[in-house]
């Protein structure tokens, strides 16, 4: 296990080319109920854009300015708890972002459990996502990247949502036969939904407050990770509320089983600071890009 103690920070510069946003799916949403759209998009007293009730998931294509030089795809989960998605700072920054490093960025809004809305709040963030990455690989060509380079990268629940589809691909709820990532990128991520470490409040949101112990178990991906699971870049400051054991419990059950994992814990941050961490003078961002020229070749 690889652990750096990071202090500072560093800006970020680029430029990308238009994006292009369209229902996640073509036609009918698996398990919708025949409900008007309530969805709301509110800037909270932080300044983060926040996106509530999604029913109607959608995928938002960020390609390079110029031609992709890295070949590379990844699909992007912003976090919010299961209740929310903070769908700018953690979704569309990051797709700027990427896309101006060479690589095509895709941003999932996906989902939030809902009865409501959905006959089973409980796997609809994760069909999505598996719908985002069968999608995006049957789109290799036209975006120019690689099919066995298709990576997934969430922040707190949504770094939870991109753990599970690494661990849980076996369970597919879409109508693509390959939804294993490639490999994936976990921000400060909920990992465990234990009650040692796990955070409960995105537990209850998915699982519900009544959840047994046989679906806290499975929900918590480091008990399901093996040979098999994808390499995974892990970043989490030791100050967060979501405890940075999360990461640290997911990282060593990944070098247990021989998987390629690359852990940064920072000793401040804090929780949700997205593209920036301003108690470091290294980002991961500019870390990510590194290990995936080594990851990816």
């Amino acid at each position: 296990m690889k652990i750096y103690l990071l202090v500072g920070l560093i800006l970020f510069s680029g430029s990308v080319s238009a994006q292009t946003t369209m229902p996640l799916y073509p036609g009918t949403i698996p398990g919708a109920k025949d409900r008007p759209d309530q969805e709301q998009t509110t800037i909270n007293s932080d300044s983060i854009t926040i996106v509530s009730k999604i029913s109607r998931p959608t995928i938002t294509v960020y390609t390079p300015e110029k031609k992709a030089n890295k070949h590379i795809a990844i699909i992007i989960f912003p976090g919010g708890g299961y209740w929310i998605n903070a769908l700018e700072h953690e979704g569309h920054a990051v797709g700027k972002y990427l896309s101006s490093k060479g690589i095509v960025a895709f941003v999932v809004k996906y989902r939030i459990p809902d009865t409501t809305f959905m006959t089973n709040p409980e796997t609809a963030p994760l069909q999505d996502a598996q719908q985002a990455i069968g999608w995006v690989r049957a789109h290799s060509k036209k975006y120019k990247f690689k099919t066995n380079s298709v990576g997934v990268l969430g922040f707190s629940a949504g770094g939870h949502l991109a753990a599970t589809a690494s661990t849980h691909y076996m369970d597919n709820h879409s109508g693509y036969k390959n939804v294993r990532p490639d490999f994936s990128v976990l921000i400060y991520p909920v990992i465990s939904f234990s009650d040692s470490i796990g955070h409960t409040g995105s537990r209850d949101a998915l699982l519900g407050k009544n959840a047994s112990p046989e679906k806290i178990r499975a929900y918590s991906n480091e008990l399901k990770v093996d040979k098999n699971t994808p390499p995974a870049f892990l970043a989490h400051a030791k100050d967060d509320w979501v405890n940075y054991k999360n990461s640290v419990m997911y990282d060593e059950a990944l070098k247990k089983n021989h998987v390629r994992e690359h852990l940064l814990v920072f000793e401040k941050g804090g929780h949700g600071f997205g593209m920036i961490n301003k108690s470091s003078d290294i980002q991961w961002p500019d870390e990510l890009v590194k290990w995936l020229e080594n990851e990816m070749r």
